[in-house]
């Protein structure tokens, strides 16, 4: 089997919270359970459903999407600006 390294890519990301407004996060329901609002991200996939403390990425296309935080954290790392790899 061959491996392959992710190319290094500038995505813009910002942490969601309920009553915090992110590009792409919508109320997509209530839950049966609890009548809490259930929202999502309308991805290229069709809807994900997000919860409070996931990144909302927006993609090399302008695509959006939901991250948990762990797995944002240990995939990206900020990025200084002016170092050139900024979007």
């Amino acid at each position: 089997m061959h491996k392959y390294r992710k190319k290094p890519v500038v995505v813009e990301a910002e942490q969601w919270f309920p009553g915090k407004q992110v590009d792409g996060v919508v109320q997509i329901g209530v839950s049966g359970i609890t009548g809490e609002p259930v929202y999502g991200v309308h991805t290229l996939e069709g809807v994900m459903a997000c919860a409070p403390g996931d990144y909302i990425i927006t993609g090399v296309k302008g695509e959006r999407y939901p991250c948990k935080p762990d797995i944002f954290e240990a995939t990206y790392e900020p990025v200084e600006e002016g170092d050139g790899n900024d979007a």
